[in-house]
């Protein structure tokens, strides 16, 4: 018996496709959305670095170091290093001109649960005014918190990112090249107490205070823990009841940042930054209808030289003036409807019929938010 197999045609292969991809399409909306963990929105409070700064230098500069008649803090600070290290000049000795060493400010980060001998990495950054840190080394420098206590002591050789060349008034630079880092470069000295362990509570304080979120982490704990271990006591911060023993502790706060929430809107917000016209708007940012107006005003000099050449033999001298042209040119601005944008993408495309440039829509968008059509807060950083 011989069967024959039947070979679709060409429309019959459009229709499977189009039919598989809408199974897929349909797949995928019937998927659970990714839902947030608590670890995302809130942090255990109390758990966090802290901010170490010292005062050091950095030695075999290649001549790029400080130019010490215009900083002799630096020929100090290298006398006293001298002297610590057994070396005094004579009485009446010149201070030595150095040119390969720079005075620098060391800044570090103290992560939580730090211990005596974890390294951390450390930037440096020139304080006077050397040229290049390039091929430094930094000296042991001790490195303080906001107590003064000593809690790191750095040392190392400096890694800059960028390069330089100069010769014959010509300089060509990239990247910055009076600051740098040490990777590695600090070594914990002395460890910071965390209270973790005090008390019968802890305290999960929210990313973003909004009384909303705050109601659903301590329902999701709730309805996992059972009622009554969260209690959210403002718009930022929720009370958990947790064992006191460290090691049922730890293991009970690791269970508690993986629990997922339901989902979550934002506040709706947007970010204006007015010192680079960058605009940021998150997806809960709405848009009432409203009418716009917006008109540019360009003004434009320009400047000719002018030539006044005396007649010959009139013993005069040739003037070279200067002849400006100013133009004033105002574009008449149409009034224009933006239709009422419940979602994101609808708020863009309203904006972007306007054809303003981003310095153009922080006034308009902040007359909007005047007018009572912008549904979000305005922060301007």
């Amino acid at each position: 018996m011989t069967t024959f197999a039947l070979l679709p045609s060409s429309a019959a292969l459009r229709t499977l496709r189009r039919l598989a991809a809408f199974g897929a399409l349909a797949l995928a909306a019937a998927l659970p959305a990714h839902a947030l963990r608590i670890k995302e929105v809130a942090a255990v409070q109390g758990v966090r670095s802290n901010q170490l700064t010292g005062y050091g230098l950095v030695v075999g500069l290649d001549g790029t170091g400080d130019q010490t008649t215009q900083m002799p803090i630096t020929t100090q600070a290298m006398q006293n290093y001298l002297l610590q290290m057994g070396i005094s000049l004579p009485p009446g000795t010149t201070p030595p001109q150095l040119k390969n060493v720079a005075t620098v400010i060391v800044t570090a980060q103290l992560p939580a649960f730090a211990q005596p001998g974890q390294m951390i990495d450390v930037s440096v950054s020139s304080m006077g005014n050397a040229k290049s840190l390039k091929g430094g080394t930094l000296i042991a420098t001790p490195l303080r918190g906001a107590d003064g206590e000593i809690y790191a002591l750095a040392q190392g050789n400096v890694v800059v990112g960028g390069a330089g060349a100069s010769a014959g008034g010509s300089k060509v630079q990239i990247n910055h090249l009076s600051a740098g880092r040490v990777p590695d470069g600090a070594q914990v000295e002395r460890s910071v107490p965390t209270p973790l362990h005090d008390g019968d509570t802890i305290n999960l304080g929210l990313n973003a205070s909004d009384f909303q979120t705050a109601r659903k982490v301590a329902n999701a704990i709730n309805g996992r823990l059972g009622g009554g271990t969260a209690t959210a006591l403002d718009g930022r911060t929720v009370q958990v009841r947790a064992p006191q023993e460290p090691g049922a502790r730890v293991n009970f706060i690791a269970e508690l940042e993986e629990l997922q929430l339901p989902d979550t809107t934002p506040a709706a917000k947007v970010v204006i930054n007015a010192r680079t016209g960058s605009i940021v708007l998150n997806q809960a940012v709405t848009l009432g209808p409203c009418a716009i107006a917006h008109g540019n005003l360009a003004i434009t000099i320009s400047s000719t030289p002018v030539i006044s050449q005396p007649a010959p033999l009139s013993q005069g001298q040739t003037v070279v003036a200067q002849k400006s042209d100013i133009e004033v040119k105002q574009d008449g601005g149409k009034v224009i409807e933006m239709p009422a944008s419940p979602q994101l993408a609808d708020v863009v495309r309203a904006l972007n019929t306007l054809g303003a440039t981003p310095q153009d829509l922080l006034a308009i968008l902040q007359a909007i938010k005047a007018a009572g059509a912008l549904n979000a807060e305005l922060e301007v950083i």
